[in-house]
């Protein structure tokens, strides 16, 4: 499945071939990469900005590109491709079969990662209707995510706003945290200091506790207590309950705009 091409090495691509390397997966050597306003110093080892007539070597090709501007992005590429060549695509909200169609039917699998990638702790939900090209997005990401293998590719939608934009989500409310416990008179670096370690510690809990999210809150919620005050607040009217929903929605629905 090597020679990886990486069309694109921003943020993810950059996590990706972190992980990669730190997991002993791939190394910089198994890649290819095609990005205009790479920091070569990031990809010490890989063939960087090659001739097109290099790009046949690939036998992975992973799509990394933001979804506006993936079109543009190919063009160039595909003509020099190996037949056989199969593509993986992170890019958000676009249809396997309009990518499909752009790489001149070329197999196709769809994947929706998170950045902890880079660290060997992310996630990722992958779709694809052909058996070799879900084995290959299975072989890459596998090293360095959880994996859910959805039915649908409708499904993709849900899993950007429950998995792939999620992170965001968590930092929001860590921020909002930080300044809520400033508000409440704490210095600003120890509001920051208790609220991260705080979460930091809460999810590592619910990792190696095996125990569902809402026991592990009735266990820390003393009935008429001051966790079940603020709970009171966040899991009432207008809370998670109804907040969540709302973002997801809004999530979905940008995600379809993307796909066009």
């Amino acid at each position: 499945m090597t020679p990886i091409l990486l069309l694109g090495a921003g943020r993810m691509g950059g996590a990706l071939a972190q992980g990669w390397r730190d997991a002993g997966a791939f190394s910089a050597a198994d890649l290819i990469i095609r990005d205009p306003h790479i920091d070569p110093a990031a990809f010490a080892g890989a063939r960087i900005n090659p001739p097109l007539e290099a790009l046949g070597a690939a036998k992975t090709v992973l799509l990394a590109v933001k979804p506006q501007i993936w079109r543009e992005a190919v063009k160039d590429v595909v003509p020099h491709l190996a037949p056989d060549a199969v593509i993986v695509s992170i890019a958000a909200g676009v249809r396997a079969a309009d990518i499909s169609e752009a790489f001149c039917g070329r197999r196709v699998a769809r994947v929706m990662p998170t950045t902890a990638v880079s660290i060997g702790r992310g996630a990722a939900s992958i779709h694809a209707e052909d058996p070799e090209a879900l084995a290959r997005a299975k072989a890459l990401f596998a090293p360095v995510a959880a994996v859910a293998e959805l039915a649908s590719e409708d499904l993709m939608h849900a899993a950007t706003a429950v998995s792939g934009s999620a992170p965001a989500y968590l930092y929001a409310f860590v921020e909002a945290l930080e300044a809520a416990g400033a508000a409440q008179g704490l210095d600003a670096a120890d509001s920051a200091r208790l609220a991260r370690a705080t979460i930091i510690g809460a999810a590592a809990l619910m990792e190696q506790s095996g125990e569902e999210p809402a026991e592990l809150r009735k266990q820390v919620t003393s009935p008429g207590g001051t966790t079940a005050a603020a709970l009171g607040v966040l899991m009432g009217e207008g809370g998670f309950g109804d907040l969540l929903p709302k973002a997801l929605a809004a999530c979905v629905k940008r995600s379809e705009e993307l796909g066009g």
